[in-house]
């Protein structure tokens, strides 16, 4: 941090009285003494001027009619000395109009000859507190303006720490001016040690979208900072580099900058891509078998419809079912490794969406029909202008939503689909009353695998991967999808799509 200024260095317990009546001087010291000031005193211009240059007075009360230079030189000298001195103008000849020019010239304050002991008391306690003020105010703006430059030469054990770190640490301040890089972040973006802090932050990161991200985050373009979104480094040499980013707050959070974190995902992206790989494999290899062997029970049991006992035909029927399940299963794993592997729209085309709900509603109607329920499509402002889409992959989307709200939907239940516009994109909300999802889950419900079991929930059977299928195809899209819940009043996805 910089020197302290002078003004910082003037002491508001100190006052200067300059006059050459001896008897006003003395009067003065005895009522600033009384109030716990140090009272300096001169008879002529040129000692007070002198007093000053060795002695930090914050207050000078300065009689105007001297003998050598008057009171205005003396002011005039005070000013030029830009130290922030408050000077009180005494007068007993002096008319206003001599006051105010006084005041002009950069006086504080004036009192009248002869003065009551109040009224030097109340003028020079407002001028105390004024100084108090100022000087506070001047150590508060130091404070605001002292930047994050001081890390890099900071011997501290913090700087200490972010230097041993294996992941890659950037500090910029608010002008995307970089005052810090640890050794970790020069390996992973190649940059050379006698490269040294204080450049633009594009000179360090090559990546456009990152430094633009950078410069939103430092500008305080982001309100609430969950929102701030991760962004991941392709680089040469099949390397990959996760950066998450986030602003440095002040005392009162205000943004003094952006810390840049920077990971090695190369082997993590490798091991995921060997998992995708194998599941998608595997997968394709026992989605044939498993339907030969859910035909076949198909056929045993339409054969021994009338021959086989109840016990025997239970059994056949339960192994069916189970078979179905498990090539579902597998049809969701091939799905989510298309979608992992970017492929999650085989082949994009104009889609009339509200043409596209009324038939997934349609065909899952009987669905709801069997459980009592009302499945009711509502197009508001239609028809809409086509969607850019798969669309095969956006019936995956709105239908695998609307099943979802048929089987957490107790029996009687309400299920409504809403489709309208909102701004730039196409929004589809999928509301039913049924059994809600908990708080505590909501973060979960799109893992994959993942499914919330409760009273109501375990006998309903699933994979827990027609989720996370949803939010990669809505991802894919760059769209986006919310989820609104209440335990026992239902809920409410809302998939939001842009037209383009």
């Amino acid at each position: 941090m910089e020197e302290l200024s002078v003004k910082n260095k003037l002491d508001t317990g100190k006052v200067l009285v300059i006059d050459d009546e001896q008897i006003l001087r003395d009067g003065a010291e005895r009522i600033l003494t009384r109030m716990n000031f140090q009272v300096f005193k001169a008879s002529r211009g040129e000692e007070g001027l002198k007093i000053l240059e060795a002695e930090p007075a914050a207050i000078v009360l300065l009689d105007m009619k001297m003998p050598g230079i008057d009171g205005m030189e003396v002011l005039k000298r005070i000013v030029e000395m830009d130290r922030g001195i408050l000077v009180i103008v005494i007068t007993g000849y002096a008319t206003v109009e001599t006051a105010i020019e006084a005041m002009k010239r950069g006086a504080y304050d004036f009192i009248p000859k002869p003065y009551e002991p109040d009224q030097l008391r109340i003028v020079v306690n407002r001028a105390r507190e004024k100084m108090q003020l100022t000087l506070e105010a001047e150590k508060l703006e130091m404070e605001r303006k002292r930047t994050l430059a001081d890390l890099h030469t900071s011997q501290s054990r913090v700087y200490t720490i972010i230097d041993s770190l294996p992941n890659g640490v950037l500090v910029t301040d608010t002008n995307g001016k970089v005052v810090l890089l640890n050794p970790a972040f020069r390996q992973h973006l190649g940059i050379e040690k006698d490269v040294l802090p204080g450049g633009d932050v594009d000179a360090y990161i090559q990546d456009k979208e990152l430094c633009r991200l950078i410069i939103d985050i430092s500008h305080g373009k982001y309100v609430d900072y969950d929102d701030i979104p991760t962004h991941e480094l392709n680089l040469a040499g099949g390397r990959f580099l996760l950066a998450r980013a986030r602003p440095v707050l002040g005392k009162k959070r205000e943004c003094l900058g952006t810390v840049i974190n920077i990971m090695d995902i190369s082997a993590m992206k490798a091991l995921d891509q060997l998992r995708s790989e194998f599941v998608a494999k595997v997968s394709h290899e026992l989605r044939s078998p498993l339907s030969t062997i859910h035909e076949q029970l198909a056929m045993v049991l339409n054969d021994m419809a009338e021959g086989a006992s109840e016990d025997e035909q239970h059994l056949l029927s339960r192994a069916k079912e189970k078979t179905r399940g498990l090539i579902s299963t597998i049809g969701d794993l091939l799905d989510l490794s298309r979608i992992e592997a970017g492929m999650a729209s085989k082949e994009s085309k104009p889609v009339q969406v509200e043409e596209l709900l009324k038939s997934i509603i349609d065909f899952l109607g009987v669905q709801a029909t069997a459980k009592k329920q009302t499945l009711a499509l509502e197009i508001k402002n239609g028809p809409f202008p086509p969607v850019m889409a798969d669309p095969m992959a956006l019936e995956s989307v709105y239908g695998n939503l609307i099943t979802n709200a048929i089987n957490y939907t107790p029996e009687g239940g309400e299920i409504k689909v809403i489709a309208d516009m909102a701004g730039t994109h196409l929004r589809v909300i999928v509301k039913d009353n049924g059994y809600g999802i908990d708080a505590k889950y909501m973060d979960k419900i799109f893992e994959k695998f993942y499914r919330v079991k409760n009273e109501h929930t375990r006998f309903i059977t699933g994979t827990g991967l027609g989720l996370p299928i949803v939010k990669g195809i809505v991802d894919s899209f760059g769209g986006y999808i919310d989820v609104e819940s209440e335990i026992g009043k239902g809920t409410s996805f809302t998939v939001l799509l842009p037209m383009k």
